[in-house]
């Protein structure tokens, strides 16, 4: 784990003395936008005009920042028309790195060693940390976004032309109550189970752990009234919490601490995640042994010994009892 300070590489892992023994995420730094018409997004200046071929996207199998990414792409049917680069799940003293084992892809446009060389081909002064997903332009090369929840609804809808333009799962309608469920399952859950694991204090961690199972009690109870976060209807809010949800009980509830109850011991939670495994595209964005590989070897902090565990035992393709609710048509 490390970060660019002016360009140069710095293997340097999160201070939390600052901060009470609290994990705070830093800000994404590249917020620019992918459109249709290649208009810059309100307060920007630089535009992206939307073109099959042009984008390139950096992920992580083990990131479920990234992995929202590779669902959307998935989804809408942009396989051909967004390309892809797999970084390895090993996070060592260079930060993520372009091997080609495992799963990963390695560097299929430049041919670099790590990710943070992609950062200062962008700007090479760039201080920040190197994280996943990027949204790159070949053509302009450089980082159009490195913000997950943007660059999903960028693919939401800016390549409707060439992809599956009957899906929106950001539809107008449902905007607030998407967002509003977002604001309440980011730094509860999402961001919530990252608070625990990387605390340092034990009132930082307990203060986390609480919001996360509080959350979860909440949403397992709203998911018992109603199929989906947003009513009847699949929407981004559903795709944000499932990339979570999916790496709770193989990572967060060991090497997070979050252990007072898995996934599998939510009725509404469980049965909810196996419908969102199983609609089609899903399970092959699901990498169950890079998710283990990266969490378990990648942070030396909390897992110095880097065992890897063998279980759990995990069965996402079981059944489910969600037809019980009722189901709105995934399109517009």
């Amino acid at each position: 784990m490390g970060l660019l300070v002016d360009g140069k590489w710095v293997d340097r892992w999160y201070d939390t003395e600052k901060t009470g023994g609290r994990f705070v995420r830093s800000q994404s730094q590249w917020r620019d936008w992918v459109s249709p018409d290649g208009r810059p997004a309100p307060g920007k200046t630089r535009g992206f005009k939307a073109e099959p071929g042009r984008y390139h996207l950096y992920v992580s199998w083990a990131c479920p920042w990234a992995h929202r990414t590779l669902i959307f792409r998935a989804l809408k049917g942009l396989e051909d028309i967004i390309s892809v680069s797999v970084v390895h799940y090993y996070m060592g003293d260079h930060g993520w790195t372009f091997l080609t084992e495992d799963d990963a892809t390695g560097d299929t446009l430049y041919g670099s060693d790590y990710l943070h060389q992609i950062y200062t081909k962008a700007d090479p002064h760039y201080s920040g940390r190197v994280t996943v997903p990027i949204l790159w332009d070949k053509k302009e090369q450089t980082i159009v976004s490195n913000e997950s929840s943007e660059i999903i609804r960028m693919l939401n809808s800016a390549f409707d032309e060439w992809g599956n333009a009957e899906l929106d799962f950001y539809p107008e309608a449902l905007r607030e109550e998407i967002d509003a469920v977002n604001d309440m399952v980011y730094p509860a859950i999402n961001n919530g189970v990252y608070r625990a694991g990387f605390a340092t204090t034990q009132a930082a961690y307990e203060e986390a752990f609480n919001e996360v199972f509080g959350a979860l009690d909440t949403l397992e109870d709203r998911l018992s009234r109603q199929r989906y976060l947003v009513g009847d209807r699949l929407t981004e809010a559903d795709w944000r919490l499932f990339t979570t949800l999916v790496r709770f009980d193989p990572v967060y509830v060991g090497h997070f601490k979050c252990n007072l109850r898995r996934i599998a011991d939510y009725p509404n939670l469980s049965n909810y995640l196996r419908e969102l495994y199983q609609v089609p595209g899903i399970a092959g964005t699901v990498n169950i042994a890079n998710i283990k590989g990266h969490y378990y070897t990648s942070h030396a902090t909390i897992n110095p010994t880097r065992v890897v565990p063998v279980g759990p035992e995990l069965d996402y393709d079981a059944p489910h009892d969600r037809d019980r609710l009722p189901k709105a048509p995934l399109h517009q």
